[in-house]
């Protein structure tokens, strides 16, 4: 399967600013593009490449005062399958886990597991450890959250999303990886495109998701709060620890988003395919 991807992000700039992008697809699918997709910007200005602490491709660069521009696309290779599921996969003991993980037990800005650790192990401590106390947690979170795009916040934290029972996807994600740490289960947080390939019409309009991955069983896993079921082309663009780690854009100084438009979706297969 060939899945088009790609986003275009307008700005407004009042004075010259300096800006970080992280839109390009994660290393772990570079075999999978056919084409590398280069970020480009209207007009052109220079851009630095670098890989933060987790190994994201990030863009630097000065945007000129004025309408700003940045674009990407490509067109991935994809097995067209939906997400794997493992029922089986058990919770690792905290000394068995790789050193590398242990950054996703602890707290982060927008995952308190201080202020969440009792509320998890009285809702989820006396389940078997393992894959169906995660999507146990993945279903809480689903039901407990009214999704809205009219409730998104960018201050909103994990304790807060329960309290208040409403956000978007990035809040979904930040509520079960909290709790998931709770538990001593390793969580991370994901950024990325996801498909509405194989889902009935009518399809919402494109747009970046959040979702999570959890170690279980020696090696990651995908889970999605916010949907709570398998997809078709889910495209990783970066990871964390929580959003903080993986802004698709942080600009150091005041701008307006003026346009924004993201695309995933089925390409045609190549002639001849």
């Amino acid at each position: 399967m060939r899945i088009l991807v790609g986003c275009e992000m307008t700005y407004e700039f009042v004075q010259e600013t300096p800006v970080v992008a992280m839109l390009n697809v994660h290393a772990s699918r570079f075999s999978d593009l056919e084409r590398p997709d280069h970020l480009l910007t209207v007009p052109s200005v220079p851009l630095e490449g670098y890989r933060d602490t987790f190994g994201n491709w990030c863009n630097r660069l000065v945007a000129p005062p004025g309408r700003f521009t940045l674009r990407t696309d490509t067109v991935v290779r994809d097995h067209g399958n939906w997400d794997l599921t493992e029922p089986s996969a058990r919770q690792d003991a905290i000394q068995s886990l790789p050193a590398e993980t242990l950054l996703y037990l602890l707290g982060s800005r927008y995952c308190e597991t201080d202020r969440l650790s009792q509320t998890a192990w009285d809702l989820f401590g006396g389940m078997e450890p393992g894959w169906a106390r995660v999507q146990a947690i993945c279903d809480y979170v689903h039901d407990r959250i009214s999704f809205g795009y009219e409730h998104s916040r960018p201050t909103r934290t994990a304790l807060e999303a329960f309290d208040e029972r409403r956000g978007v996807c990035r809040d979904y994600a930040h509520l079960a990886i909290t709790f998931c740490r709770c538990l001593n289960i390793p969580a991370r947080y994901c950024t990325g495109y996801i498909s509405d390939i194989g889902l009935p019409l009518p399809h919402s309009p494109g747009d970046f998701a959040a979702w999570i991955e959890i170690f279980l069983g020696g090696r990651w896993h995908t889970f999605d709060p916010r949907n709570n079921s398998p997809r078709i082309g889910r495209i990783l663009i970066a990871y964390g620890r929580d959003a903080a780690d993986v802004p698709l854009t942080l600009t150091f100084g005041p701008n307006t988003l003026v346009g924004f438009r993201v695309t995933t979706e089925e390409a045609a297969p190549l002639a001849g395919a």
